[in-house]
């Protein structure tokens, strides 16, 4: 089943009152089917951000189309529009976007809380969902007093636990170690392949991407390569980085990347 399919997607800021226009993507097309998990690297400025918050309602286009389970965003408005990324959306963000005010566990079951689920369904998730990102003994804590990559985890949690139609991550390793890194790419990894958990993911780290099955990279807001891993997740590591090195225009650090 096709979870997402965005078509001739175009954004151009700018424009008004003098001001030069710049066009983030220019008739971008996506296609991701239900369990696949799919990275989208570039660049500065290249537009994967911008696609990411197309998709996730939080921008509109200026032209084209997103649909995500069969449903124009275009015909979705107000009320209607922040219901729907509610239920089919869910968002991990590179800087975490917990409330300090609740521990782990309560952050991890706003969405379900909101929907106004049956106690009993809200404790059979929560639980299931931090036995499978190794949050159970911290959902008691508050957000100061657990590591980054602890704070990423809820918030991967959190995203998951209404079981949406597709998992929006923005650099979701950014700002966190190595080694954090690795444990939270091996959870999603885990998640899509046990789960068929459908994951659309921005990120600027070889590493992290070449724990996705499939990457889309994005160059002047349009299409520049496109490649899928096999069994061979080193061998999918290098070609991820013989990409980036002809596209130029970024400081990736290869250096580090290949430790």
């Amino acid at each position: 089943m096709t979870v997402l399919t965005a078509t001739n997607l175009t954004k151009v800021y700018g424009g008004q009152k003098g001001a030069v226009p710049v066009k983030a993507l220019d008739g971008f097309q996506l296609q991701v089917e239900e369990g696949e998990f799919v990275g989208i690297m570039g660049p500065s400025g290249s537009g994967k951000t911008t696609l990411l918050q197309l998709v996730g309602t939080i921008d509109k286009p200026t032209s084209g189309e997103v649909i995500i389970r069969n449903q124009k965003l275009s015909r979705l408005t107000g009320d209607g529009l922040a219901l729907f990324r509610r239920r089919q959306l869910g968002f991990i963000f590179q800087d975490f976007n917990l409330l300090d005010a609740l521990t782990l566990k309560e952050n991890i079951i706003l969405p379900l809380v909101l929907e106004g689920m049956p106690l009993a369904t809200i404790e059979d998730r929560v639980y299931t969902v931090a036995t499978q990102l190794g949050l159970r003994s911290e959902l008691n804590r508050y957000p100061a007093e657990v590591s980054g990559g602890q704070k990423q985890r809820a918030a991967a949690a959190r995203a998951l636990i209404h079981q949406p139609a597709l998992v929006l991550a923005d650099e979701p390793t950014g700002n966190l170690d190595s080694r954090s890194a690795q444990s939270l790419m091996e959870a999603l990894s885990s998640l899509n392949e046990t789960q068929s958990t459908t994951i659309l993911t921005v990120t600027h780290d070889p590493v992290s991407a070449s724990y996705c099955r499939r990457i889309l990279f994005i160059k002047d807001g349009r299409l520049f390569n496109e490649i899928r891993r096999g069994t061979d997740r080193g061998h999918f590591f290098h070609q991820i980085l013989d990409v980036l090195a002809t596209m130029g225009g970024e400081s990736y650090d290869l250096a580090y990347a290949r430790r």
